[in-house]
């Protein structure tokens, strides 16, 4: 009995053992069939993928949208394909139609849609360029000229700030976006930013003088100026860009008292010079030297030497004029 028992246990247990063995060659063969499928997708996803590059590089962008979107129903995971689907619908779009077109409109949405996949998705280290150029197309699709919504492109570009917190130019875009909204201070604080950024980009400077210069900061205007001319202190255009601004505040401003005119036109004189000095045949630097020259000369009350002042000014004229017509004979030649 007992012997008999046995057997039927252990065939019970071989019987046992079959059902699992099968169960287990089953899954293996299921899994088997979806890895072979899988392998099959992302073959075919790379030959779309590399397709679809092929019509965006020929501008076909809607050949280029069926197949990228053929890519990623192959695989999903492919997170560049996101940005040129984007922008083959972007390059797509036509801002500025008068009339409201639904097919156009959508073709934007879609891109936005994608650029914040792809925006979301690109976190190798490998990707950092492409992340970042999304960003920038995101931030330029809620631009003035496209969707015209500032409050979503501003976190976009404080991604771009995160990403490369030393590049001057994310701050610069920033501080258009509040500048352009009205928020003048929090628009200088990035500049402001930029600046502590980078500073040693005179490009920082350039920007804190134009917006200083918009909001009438004349003194903060030229203080950013000669901040880039201490940068560059062999680069003549540096000084001619403190003159030009000398002699505009001193023609336009019409709140400034003669002195006051008269003393901007000496500093514009004294930076021009400077230019002159390092490059003495930069031709907008002798434009503006006898532009000083002659405004100097409305201001002065001494005849002789208001005569004297316009007499270099015209010399100045026409030294500026021979030197621009060396240049074109130069350039025909």
């Amino acid at each position: 009995m007992s012997m008999n028992g046995g057997k039927g246990g252990d065939v019970r247990m071989l019987r046992g053992s079959g059902r699992a063995a099968a169960l287990a060659i089953g899954a293996m063969l299921g899994l088997s069939s979806m890895v072979a499928c899988s392998a099959v997708a992302e073959l075919k996803a790379k030959l779309r993928f590399r397709e679809a590059n092929q019509a965006y590089q020929s501008q076909d962008y809607a050949r280029a949208i069926e197949l990228y979107e053929e890519t990623l129903r192959n695989d999903p995971n492919l997170a560049q394909v996101y940005f040129y689907l984007a922008n083959s619908y972007d390059n797509l779009y036509r801002p500025g139609l008068r009339d409201p077109d639904p097919a156009n409109d959508e073709k934007l949405t879609k891109a936005v849609q994608n650029y914040e996949l792809a925006a979301d998705k690109l976190g190798a280290p490998e990707d950092v360029k492409l992340r970042m150029l999304t960003l920038q197309y995101l931030a330029s699709a809620y631009g003035v000229d496209k969707l015209n919504d500032p409050g979503k492109a501003e976190p976009v570009i404080q991604r771009m700030i995160q990403l490369e917190p030393q590049n001057p130019a994310n701050y610069f875009a920033l501080a258009k976006l509040y500048e352009d909204a009205g928020a003048y201070p929090e628009a200088e604080q990035m500049l402001v930013h930029a600046k502590t950024a980078k500073s040693t980009d005179s490009t920082v400077y350039m920007q804190l003088a134009g917006f200083y210069n918009r909001q009438g900061q004349f003194d903060k205007t030229i203080e950013a100026l000669e901040q880039r001319a201490a940068l560059e202190p062999n680069n003549p255009e540096a000084y001619y860009m403190i003159s030009t601004y000398y002699w505009d505040n001193a023609q336009r401003n019409v709140s400034l008292r003669e002195p006051e005119k008269m003393a901007n036109v000496e500093k514009g004189l004294q930076a021009v010079e400077r230019a002159l000095q390092i490059r003495p045949d930069y031709l907008e630097a002798l434009v503006y030297k006898g532009l000083l020259l002659r405004t100097e000369a409305l201001l002065e009350k001494n005849p002789a030497r208001q005569q004297a002042l316009i007499k270099e000014a015209v010399q100045l004229q026409n030294k500026a004029e021979e030197l621009k017509k060396q240049k074109t004979a130069g350039a025909a030649s």
